[in-house]
């Protein structure tokens, strides 16, 4: 007999390349969009062609959700460079952040933005 694996389901915030219409947004053509929120825990910062999230208050960040298999969620982390079981070596670190529609994966920046433009409202669009 065998014993059918469901894979897990994830929320996934996402701010940057990763959003419908945008350089990324192909990795999560196969996941369920659940809609936008506004994020007032974080600060984006316009890295030129892609944006870093910082743990910073604003005045609210767009961010569309998606739910996401485990599958996916590999695949993201390893386009933003995030190493779990490395994660001082990460560019960007995943961390769960309440969202309207639940808890939500979000990648926030590991480097140094102090020399980037902040985008403190709205939505982070690339030139």
């Amino acid at each position: 007999m065998s014993v059918l694996q469901t894979p897990n389901i994830h929320l996934v915030a996402v701010y940057g390349t990763l959003k419908r219409g945008m350089s990324n947004h192909d990795l999560l053509q196969a996941s369920f969009f659940l809609g936008e929120d506004t994020l007032t825990s974080v600060t984006l910062y316009d890295l030129g062609l892609f944006p870093a999230a910082k743990f910073k208050v604003s005045d609210g960040i767009t961010v569309e959700l998606f739910k996401i298999d485990d599958a996916t969620l590999t695949c993201l982390d390893r386009l933003e460079g995030y190493r779990p079981h490395d994660p001082e070596q990460s560019f960007y670190s995943r961390h769960l952040i309440k969202t309207r529609h639940g808890n939500a994966w979000v990648y926030i920046y590991c480097g140094g933005v102090e020399f980037w433009d902040p985008i403190r409202k709205g939505a982070w669009m690339p030139d």
